[in-house]
C-alpha cells in the first residue's frame, strides 16, 4: 500500500487537507455547447458563485474512438441519458476545441481561479504540459489506464483521480504506478459513474476508509443532483469536491441534465464550508462561547424563607435556573440539613449556609 504522505499538498497557492475548507471543482466538460462565448461565461459564473477551480477534458473524438457503428459503439443502454448516440458522434459533440483552452485558462486566471484539464491520451498530457496546468485530473473511465497515469505522473505535477468502477485492487494499481512515476500529491475522488447517481449509489462511507487505505487527500466526484451529499462527504473528510457545471440546465447539452446552476455552485461552497468548519476535534466541555451560558444550568436555591434551624425539604428547596447555586447533584446531601440561620427566598445554596 502506498505511504501516508504528511506534507499538505497544494495545487498552486492554494493549500489541500483536513481543517481546510474544500477544494471545489466546477467541471466544465460538454456545456459549453460548442460555443467559445459560452464557455467563457461559464467560466465568469463558476469564479463569481464560488469555485476554486474550472475543469475541461482534453480530447477529439479521434483520441476517444472509431468512427463506426458497429455494437458496442453506439449507446444501447435505455436508461442512458445518451441512449443510441453513436459514441463517436456524441465525443464530436461535447470535445473543447483544444484551441480554446488558453483563453479559457485566461479567463479563469483573471479571476484568481484555477484551471486544469482531464487528458484523455499521451498527445492531450503534451498540449496540456504547452499550457502549464498546475495540476491534472484522471477520470473515471480512465482510471486503469496505466501508461496514461505514468506519463501524467511523469509531470510531476498534483494529479486528482476519479475511482469510479474502481476495484480497491485496481485502485492501489494506479496508486502505486502514480507514486512510481513521480507524482507526490495525489488525490482519491470517490465517484458513482452514473449520470446522474443516486445518493442511495453513492457509498460516501467508503471515503475515510479511502484516505486510511491509500494514504492520501480523498475528495468526492459527485454526480448526484442538488448539494447534500458533497455536504456530506465534507463531513466525512472530503477534502476535494468535483461537481458538473452549467449556466442553465434548460439550455441543454450532453452534461447539462445533471449539471449545477450558478446558485446551486454558491449554496454548496457555504454549506460545504459550514460542514467543514463544524468538523472541528474531539471536543467535551464548555466551548469559549459557552462558557457564559453554564450560568442558565439549574442549581439549588431556597423557594421560600426559611428561619434559622429549620429542616430543609422540598417545601423550601428548588432545582430551578439560574446556575449561582449548588449543582442539582447535591440534591440527596442538602435535604434533611437544616439552615445555620435565616434564608431569604431566592438565595442560591451554598455548603456555607447549612447547619
Amino acid at each position: 500500500m502506498a505511504l501516508l504522505h504528511t506534507c499538505e499538498m497544494k495545487i498552486l497557492d492554494q493549500p489541500i487537507g483536513p481543517g481546510r475548507r474544500p477544494y471545489l471543482i466546477a467541471e466544465m466538460s460538454g456545456n459549453h455547447n460548442q460555443s467559445l462565448a459560452r464557455a467563457l461565461e461559464i467560466v465568469d459564473a463558476a469564479a463569481a458563485h464560488g469555485a476554486d477551480a474550472i475543469k475541461l477534458q482534453t480530447y477529439t473524438a479521434d483520441t476517444m474512438t472509431l468512427n463506426v457503428s458497429m455494437p458496442g459503439f453506439v449507446i444501447d443502454d435505455p436508461e442512458s441519458l445518451w441512449v443510441g448516440r453513436q459514441l463517436y458522434e456524441l465525443y464530436e459533440e461535447a470535445h473543447t476545441p483544444w484551441e480554446w483552452h488558453r483563453p479559457i485558462m485566461e479567463r479563469a486566471a483573471a479571476h484568481g481561479v484555477h484551471c486544469f484539464s482531464t487528458p484523455f491520451d499521451e498527445t492531450a498530457v503534451d498540449f496540456l504540459e504547452s499550457l502549464d496546468v498546475p495540476v491534472y485530473k484522471i477520470a473515471s473511465f480512465e482510471n486503469t489506464d496505466l501508461p496514461l497515469i505514468r506519463r501524467v505522473a511523469s509531470t510531476g505535477k498534483p494529479m486528482i483521480i476519479s475511482t469510479g468502477m474502481a476495484s480497491a485492487g485496481e485502485i492501489e494499481e494506479s496508486v502505486q504506478t502514480a507514486r512510481d512515476a513521480g507524482c507526490r500529491d495525489l488525490v482519491l475522488l470517490k465517484c458513482t459513474s452514473s449520470y446522474p447517481a443516486t445518493a442511495a449509489n453513492t457509498n460516501i462511507s467508503t471515503i475515510p476508509h479511502m484516505r486510511a487505505m491509500f494514504g492520501c487527500e480523498v475528495g468526492l466526484s459527485d454526480h448526484t443532483m442538488g448539494c447534500g451529499v458533497s455536504v456530506a462527504a465534507t463531513a466525512l473528510g472530503a477534502t476535494v469536491i468535483e461537481k458538473h457545471f452549467t449556466l442553465r440546465r434548460v439550455d441543454g447539452g450532453v452534461d447539462s441534465a445533471f449539471s449545477m446552476e450558478p446558485h446551486e455552485l454558491r449554496q454548496l461552497r457555504e454549506e460545504t464550508e459550514r460542514a467543514a468548519q463544524a468538523l472541528g476535534q474531539v471536543s467535551y466541555g464548555p466551548t469559549a462561547s459557552e462558557v457564559k451560558s453554564l450560568v442558565f444550568r439549574r442549581s439549588l436555591y431556597i423557594a421560600r424563607d426559611v428561619d434559622a434551624g429549620e429542616v430543609l425539604d422540598a417545601t423550601n428547596v428548588r432545582c430551578i435556573r439560574p446556575g449561582y447555586g449548588l449543582a442539582p447533584k447535591y440534591w440527596d446531601s442538602v435535604i434533611g440539613r437544616r439552615a445555620k440561620s435565616p434564608l431569604s427566598a431566592g438565595k442560591p445554596l451554598s455548603w456555607d449556609v447549612l447547619a
